[in-house]
């Protein structure tokens, strides 16, 4: 047997090997490594805390609600991409859901982007706090947390098969004028 085929043979048996002794692999756990997060996976966690430098505009009444966080920039096509799609949640959901954007370039860029328009509440931090304590390395970067604290979904909003999307909200958040999941 070459070197190669001897290798691919041993890591075959020793994936099957690893499948048969810890069955208890959890399902969530493959499927973040399939969904690829550019971040510090929270899922089924408690979130940490949305610190920001400026509101850019009013600041959200957040007790009691769900929050969308999307961490994003004006240099980032994705990002910009998202913002309609972000509006539309804001419009659709805005009674039990904060829709928050996060960037952490300055307001003078934030405040120079004209289009897409954003409808939601935006936000500053310079110095990233809020990105660095969930270790996003890759934007957008999107989180759904509860009312709770717990972070419910998150990841790139456009991946392929686990695309955020108005269903997806629909079956997280709880229906019209109830509070808890």
């Amino acid at each position: 047997m070459n070197p190669i085929t001897r290798r691919t043979a041993l890591g075959t048996a020793l994936a099957g090997a690893a499948a048969l002794l810890a069955p208890s692999v959890s399902l969530r756990a493959l499927a973040a490594e399939e969904k690829k997060m550019w971040a510090k996976s929270f899922l089924g966690k408690k979130a940490p805390a949305l610190v920001v430098e400026k509101w850019l505009g009013p600041e959200p009444q957040r007790e009691g609600r769900w929050l969308l966080v999307d961490f994003w920039a004006t240099w980032c096509g994705p990002c910009r991409k998202a913002i309609p799609e972000l509006n539309g949640f804001h419009k659709t959901f805005g009674d039990r859901l904060v829709v928050v954007g996060i960037s952490d370039e300055t307001e003078a860029i934030v405040k120079r982007m004209k289009s897409p328009a954003m409808d939601y509440f935006r936000a500053i931090d310079t110095k990233g706090r809020t990105k660095k304590a969930f270790e996003v390395t890759g934007i957008p970067h999107v989180v759904v947390i509860d009312p709770d604290g717990v972070v419910r979904w998150e990841g790139f909003p456009f991946l392929e098969g686990h695309e955020l999307t108005e269903t997806v909200l629909g079956k997280l958040l709880p229906a019209a004028g109830t509070r808890k999941p």
